[in-house]
């Protein structure tokens, strides 16, 4: 049996990865958004006038990234019951 190609491994695995990702978009939205707030020279206004503004919405970022820290415990508790259904099939067959 090929680990790597079990299905919910994979899915497991994705989860992980897009719930990782979208945690580095909600962090660097907050970031982005402290510095635009804290910094008021005329190159940063001239920047952030070409930024679309919903994206530095601190609070909507906070939400983003506890939906993001969900979804990567989903995706590791699905990577675990694939170990353990794995581990099971291993004991049955041995």
């Amino acid at each position: 049996m090929d680990i790597s190609s079990s299905t919910a491994y994979s899915s497991g695995l994705s989860a992980i990865q897009t719930g990782m990702t979208r945690l580095d978009q909600a962090s660097s939205d907050i970031a982005n958004s402290a510095s635009a707030t804290s910094q008021s020279s005329n190159y940063q206004a001239e920047r952030l006038r070409g930024v679309d503004r919903s994206q530095l919405d601190p609070a909507s970022a906070a939400v983003e990234m506890i939906q993001a820290q969900i979804q990567v415990q989903a995706g590791t508790k699905v990577e675990k019951a694939a170990d353990q259904a794995l581990g099971s099939l291993i004991d049955i067959y041995a």
